[in-house]
This record gives structure tokens, C-alpha cells and sequence, in this order.
């Protein structure tokens, strides 16, 4: 497990000088009803994008303007979080994982559970602008149309991360239905415990020796249960960036109450 990649309030309370925490809910949240201190805002609509590199990446260049406003290098140590269990904060790190950036985490349990304990401020972060560097990622999850299609006919899990009824309505053929929202304990807003988690993935067989697939709509859930699984330390767990929305698009394979 690599216990790293998705950090508790208490450790980011104990190590908040040593990171660069990004908030990602809108600009009047962070501003009207307060921040962790010293945090700087990079408001989820800000990066998405569907003329992007890839799907619904923001593209290179608008993600270096971001960066660079935002006073974000490169090498910082990344903590984001939001205040929707983490689904927002966690599409934010993937792209910054695609786009190069190597230290990123993810707070558990979201505003909320910081709120709850330590203190938060509504007053404005200084930023000085920064000289941000797209580089290649280390290595890519990202897998497109024609992976994944092929992949329908191998070993691979797929994984729908959408809610019950949109499985229903139509997915991927032979893919397991796992809403994101399961993998987050309500009462605390943060992950399940470890043993929680596992259990609930095994019973989808969803296993860490096994590649596993995952997709959604528009990769923002997937993104979520991308950065739990690397938690637990899954090794082979690929993107589908395009998600239903590629795949509708290019006329791929469904199955579900609502195809003909």
C-alpha cells in the first residue's frame, strides 16, 4: 500500500509548510467561506476542457498558464483537495500526473473533514508567479479507444465507476459496475478503511494482480478511484480519458436495458 498518495488532515496540518495545497472548489467558496491557510485556488472549471490534448485534458499550454498563476513548480509537493469527497481534487492531480508532475496527494476526507479540526482563513494567499514545466510522465495510464476495445476480449477487469443506473442503461460489455462513491466512508468523508476497501473491490473482482480498466463519462469519477486503487497499491491500472464519451462517439460496443 502506498500509503503516501493520499494523505490525513493531521499530516498535512504537521506538514503544511513543506507543500504547495491546492483548494479546486470555486473561486466563491474559497474565498466566502474559507481555505486551509496558505492554500491557493485553481477552481475545477478552470482545467477541463473538451478541445484538450486528450479528451478532456486542458491541453499543455492553458495547464502552464494555470500553474504558472497559481505560483506551482513543477517538482512541489502537491496536496489538493475539495469538498465533494475528493472527486474534484483527484481529476485535478491526474492531470498533473499526465502533464509530468511527480509529487502529488490527495487529502483524505476533503474541506469538510479539515474544517472540522483545523483552523481555516478567508484571507488571500500571496502568490509570485512560478516558471512551470510540462514534462512526459514518468509513465502514462492513459490508454484510448482502441486499447481498451481490444481489451474487452482479454482477462482485463472493466470498471464502470458510474452510478448503478447509468450501468443499467448501457455500459461496456462484460465491464463490473462500481460507483466511485462507494470507496468513501460518509461520516468521516474520507476512504473506507483498507480492509473495507479491499473486501468491497475483491467482491467485484477487481484484485490488484489483475489490469484493470476503468472508465466513466468524462474521466472526473474515474479519477477518483484511479488515485484510491494506486493507494492500495495497484500496479496496472489504466485511464480511459475518453470514457462513455469517446466511445458513444465512435460507435463502441454496449450493453444495457436502454441499447437496441
Amino acid at each position: 500500500m502506498n500509503e503516501d498518495i493520499v494523505v490525513t488532515p493531521e499530516w498535512l496540518a504537521a506538514n503544511r509548510d513543506e507543500v504547495r495545497v491546492v483548494d479546486v472548489r470555486d473561486a466563491w467558496e474559497f474565498d466566502g467561506i474559507g481555505h486551509v491557510p496558505g492554500a491557493v485556488n485553481v477552481p475545477f472549471d478552470r482545467f477541463r476542457s473538451e478541445a484538450g490534448d486528450e479528451g478532456m485534458l486542458p491541453g499543455a499550454a492553458h495547464w502552464t498558464e494555470l500553474m504558472e498563476a497559481a505560483g506551482i513548480d513543477a517538482d512541489d509537493r502537491l496536496v489538493a483537495y475539495d469538498d465533494e469527497h475528493g472527486v474534484f481534487a483527484a481529476r485535478f492531480l491526474v492531470t498533473a500526473l499526465l502533464y509530468g508532475h511527480r509529487d502529488w496527494h490527495l487529502l483524505d476526507g476533503d474541506f469538510s473533514a479539515w474544517n472540522r479540526e483545523y483552523e481555516t482563513t478567508t484571507e488571500a494567499t500571496e502568490v509570485a508567479p512560478s516558471s512551470y514545466e510540462v514534462r512526459e510522465p514518468e509513465s502514462s495510464p492513459l490508454v484510448d479507444f482502441e486499447t481498451v476495445r481490444a481489451a474487452l476480449d482479454t482477462e482485463a477487469v472493466i470498471v464502470d465507476t458510474r452510478e448503478e443506473w447509468e450501468y443499467e442503461e448501457g455500459h461496456l460489455p462484460g465491464a463490473v459496475q462500481l460507483d466511485w462513491r462507494e470507496l468513501v466512508d460518509e461520516e468521516s468523508r474520507g476512504l473506507k478503511s483498507c480492509g473495507e476497501l479491499e473486501s468491497l473491490l475483491a467482491d467485484r473482482g477487481i484484485t490488484s494482480d489483475r489490469r484493470i480498466v476503468l472508465y466513466c463519462n468524462t474521466a472526473r469519477r474515474i479519477s477518483h478511484t484511479y488515485v484510491v486503487l494506486r493507494h492500495l497499491g495497484y500496479e496496472r491500472v489504466d485511464f480511459y480519458e475518453g470514457s462513455l464519451t469517446e466511445w458513444n462517439e465512435r460507435g463502441g460496443p454496449l450493453e444495457g436495458s436502454e441499447v437496441e
